[in-house]
């Protein structure tokens, strides 16, 4: 679990699961690795995890932002893209 970005509206945050031992090996057939982003909407409260192809899209959307060394307002706003399908409300324990 790394933390990506945090600004006053989002937080993101990416999950990494290693590949199994010998993935590295084109012999082996491994599964591939899982992972995935949690986004927090820290205005409305809640909270996303997104992963496979819904998670992909992201990181290629976020890697084409950074190539034009984008402001904290661009990056909220492709953020919040995503934030439409947030329906689980962020909990405190």
């Amino acid at each position: 679990m790394q933390m990506l970005y945090n600004s006053a509206s989002f937080a993101v945050v990416v999950f990494e699961i290693a590949s199994p031992a010998g993935a590295d090996d084109p012999l082996v057939d491994a599964t591939p690795s899982r992972g995935g982003f949690e986004i927090v909407d820290k205005l409305a409260r809640k909270d996303i995890f997104i992963e496979g192809a819904m998670a992909e899209t992201f990181k290629a959307g976020v890697e084409a932002l950074m190539a034009d060394e984008p402001s904290e307002e661009d990056l909220d706003e492709y953020i919040g893209r995503f934030t439409s399908l947030v329906s689980q409300p962020l909990v405190l324990h």
